[in-house]
């Protein structure tokens, strides 16, 4: 998190709009937080599981409940923000995300965290959008490199996260306590800091308050669907990796340690990070379909080293594939940015993100609720099978001609 805050040459630019020159800087860094928050509780699940007795459909919910609230709120908070500022929906967020951390603090029961994870993907959604226009306001002429780095704060946040909250659940007193806690202290910071930032949407007009109403354009049809399978592909494996695949590598290697349940996930974010950063002067469209067939590929691997039940194989296989997500997510964003036309962006990003949402939150439960009935071990080679399938449906459409 701290990381994408400290890029070089990130504080060599003034914000033109409001003088401060941390602005940026501080926003970049809210939203890596705030991503990070979304997967901390990935490394505690299997405590919650044994400790409540919870099944993997259970458990699944729990993750995906957040997905759906996050959609809902990446529907509405880009219009509020241009109606009433960035500033006030960033501060309502933050103070969301850190009454979500109290209720996961708090917790007793799987109601508390089913609405833990409420508040945090309506936050989430919220800083993600108000976010990155934010960003805009501050660095209007910087897009690609703004779409660079927030794509690396996003995995950056969710590596310090999940690395921190497993360390202090494996070795710290109070696993499902002190994690909410240390992460809470970190994002009240950042709140005092969003109260000094002076409002970057100064041009606001009449803007009202709607639902964005997700619609496609016909002439970019073709590139859309390679952009959005792409994504959906990826979205729906991040699901898996940040709810079952912790369990299912500890089962497999017999290494029960929280800290490798994490680290697995953790190494896969990192490398999507690395990769997002170096990858920049790849052309976006080919950076998606390297990454899409990277995906089916690497998802195929994961199998024989699971069943390998070593723990190197896996941390290898989970390195390679995060690399990959990397390159099709950042790829995809990317191509779909640089086709969509001006005027329609509003809609045909809210298409692109329902459907993205929607690949988290409905394989993540369908995978939930088949591991309930025959058992994690056995339909995750089902599940990798479809996922890489899809991601070979993507690569074919973004290797076809354009239908534009």
């Amino acid at each position: 998190m701290t990381s994408a805050a400290a890029t070089p040459g990130l504080d060599a630019l003034s914000d033109t709009h409001t003088g401060q020159t941390w602005a940026y800087s501080l926003v970049l860094t809210l939203t890596g937080i705030a991503l990070g928050v979304s997967g901390m509780p990935a490394p505690l699940y299997g405590i919650y599981q044994s400790t409540w007795h919870l099944t993997p459909l259970t458990t699944t919910v729990i993750f995906a409940v957040y997905a759906f609230a996050a959609l809902a709120a990446v529907l509405v908070s880009g219009t509020i923000s241009d109606a009433v500022g960035r500033k006030p929906v960033l501060l309502a967020a933050t103070a969301t995300l850190v009454v979500g951390l109290v209720v996961f603090l708090l917790a007793q029961n799987v109601w508390m965290l089913l609405l833990a994870r409420m508040l945090h993907g309506a936050a989430v959604g919220s800083i993600v959008v108000a976010g990155a226009a934010a960003l805009m306001d501050l660095r209007p002429d910087h897009g690609r490199r703004t779409g660079q780095l927030s794509g690396a704060a996003f995995n950056i946040g969710i590596t310090f996260a999940i690395l921190g909250s497993s360390l202090l659940a494996q070795y710290a007193p109070y696993p499902l306590r002190l994690p909410f806690v240390v992460i809470g202290a970190l994002v009240v910071a950042i709140g005092v800091g969003l109260l000094a930032l002076r409002e970057t949407h100064t041009e606001r007009g009449q803007s009202s308050l709607r639902v964005a109403k997700p619609s496609v354009p016909s002439e970019i049809r073709g590139d859309f669907w390679f952009a959005a399978l792409g994504v959906m592909a990826a979205w729906s494996v991040l699901g898996v990796l940040l709810s079952l695949f912790p369990t299912l590598a500890a089962q497999k290697t017999g290494v029960h340690n929280l800290v490798f349940g994490g680290a697995v996930v953790a190494v896969s974010a990192f490398a999507a990070a690395l990769v997002q950063l170096a990858a920049t002067d790849l052309e976006a469209r080919r950076s998606a379909l390297v990454g899409d067939l990277g995906m089916a590929v690497s998802l195929l691997l994961t199998i024989p080293a699971l069943a390998s039940h070593n723990p190197y194989a896996v941390f290898a296989i989970s390195a390679v594939l995060g690399a990959a997500f990397g390159l099709s997510f950042g790829g995809s964003l990317r191509h779909l940015s640089n086709v969509v036309p001006a005027g329609r962006r509003g809609e045909t990003m809210s298409a692109y993100y329902l459907l993205a949402y929607s690949a988290m939150a409905f394989p993540t439960i369908g995978a939930g609720w088949a591991a309930t009935e025959w058992g994690l071990d056995a339909i995750y080679p089902w599940f990798a099978a479809l996922a890489a399938a899809a991601c070979l449906v993507a690569g074919w459409l973004g290797i076809r001609p354009s239908t534009r």
